[in-house]
């Protein structure tokens, strides 16, 4: 793995442990409009990578440094999470960008191939739990759609890169419950659902309570709480 150094100012020191791994789509025209903001002072953003659609990763900052990629965000109940993370930004339009026929622009293969061998690397470095591997908007479900739910979260999870469930779940158990044991701030419960559909669901993104959702929700619950 080749991995090019284009290191961003913007950084500090960690407040806290790193047990973290969140993953970004850019949002924006291209790589490199991205990559400038992220090394740009004045924005204030960045993250460690950058992963380019043809598999190129860039790094931006030094993983035992806290780059600003997470913003106000919290997952498990732990809140500062730059301070607990490493932060992946995926090159990828997203919902402002999508493709020419009005749907969201594809992962290419060579560009998920290199996330999954950056990722692994990040996780067995850090010992982060899978539990702890995380989309932007699983963190944030108010402000954040990303990487969406056109991101192949269950191909990722057969290379041991967060978890999937593969059996049913019990539709009778509340999706409040299951998802503030899976780790989500459900005070806004709507968005919560939302972004648990990006990942799990992803047919749907309605925000909406009903059986499959349940169901769902009860599964990764479960393999939550087995860690």
């Amino acid at each position: 793995m080749k991995i090019t150094l284009r290191p961003s100012p913007n950084f500090n020191e960690r407040k806290g442990p790193l047990d973290m791994l969140v993953l970004h789509y850019t949002g924006m025209e291209t790589g490199d409009a991205a990559i400038e903001r992220l090394c740009d002072p004045e924005a204030g953003v960045s993250a460690h990578y950058v992963v380019r659609e043809n598999g190129d990763i860039l790094k931006l900052v030094d993983e035992d440094k806290r780059a600003w990629h997470a913003g106000v965000a919290s997952w498990q109940g732990d809140e500062d999470l730059n301070s607990r993370s490493v932060g992946i930004e995926i090159v990828n339009g997203g919902h402002d960008w999508p493709a020419a026929d009005g749907s969201l622009p594809a992962y290419p293969d060579a560009q998920i191939e290199a996330v999954t061998e950056l990722a692994l690397g990040i996780i067995e470095r850090w010992s982060i739990p899978q539990t702890r591997v995380v989309g932007h908007s699983d963190v944030a479900p108010a402000r954040k759609a990303d990487p969406g739910e056109h991101f192949p979260w269950q191909q990722l999870a057969a290379s041991h890169i967060g978890l999937w469930p593969h059996e049913a779940g019990d539709a009778s158990q509340p999706v409040p419950t299951s998802l503030k044991t899976i780790g989500y701030d459900i005070g806004d419960l709507k968005a919560a659902i939302t972004a648990f559909q990006r990942r799990w669901l992803q047919h749907r993104t309605d925000g909406l309570d009903d059986g499959e959702v349940r169901a769902r929700a009860s599964a990764v619950a479960k393999l939550y709480s087995a860690g």
